[in-house]
């Protein structure tokens, strides 16, 4: 269904200004079909994405700096981010033996075992939701990238 029809707003001041909220829609139309997925392994979006992040470098340990710099969400706090998935029993912190003001963050057996679970999880909500062709995603993909210069 088109957008003005969606937001019940048929007025914008051009054509970037609805092609925005469109893409800011369609954002969080894709974030929420991820949300039930999170919530029934208590995190959230930015959790499973520092997940991702770790399981990407893993056996290597990273810093806080290079997880910061790659997430998808940066506005959040990433120490209180961490802080759960170490309560979870997902993540280790520990001080960085070459440097003591660096801490290393990495998985445990635990946390390589939850980011493979819930990335099957998601993959598998992915696929429900996919109805373009290959072609189609990377062309949009393309665009996206050009929109951010």
């Amino acid at each position: 269904m088109e957008i003005d029809k969606v937001i019940k707003q048929s007025k914008f001041v051009d054509k970037y200004q609805k092609a925005m909220i469109n893409l800011f829609f369609t954002s969080n139309f894709f974030r929420d079909t991820h949300l039930a997925i999170f919530n029934k392994h208590h995190i959230q979006g930015q959790h499973f994405n520092i997940l991702r992040i770790l399981n990407g470098k893993h056996p290597d340990p990273v810093s806080p700096g290079y997880i910061k710099e790659v997430m998808l969400d940066k506005g959040r706090d990433l120490t209180r981010l961490i802080d759960k998935l170490v309560v979870l029993g997902w993540v280790n912190r520990n001080v960085c033996p070459e440097n003591k003001r660096r801490m290393n963050i990495s998985l445990t057996i635990n946390g390589l075992k939850a980011v493979e679970i819930i990335s099957l999880e998601v993959h598998k909500k992915d696929q429900e939701l996919k109805c373009l062709t290959d072609e189609e995603y990377q062309f949009l993909s393309d665009l996206l990238d050009k929109m951010r210069g």
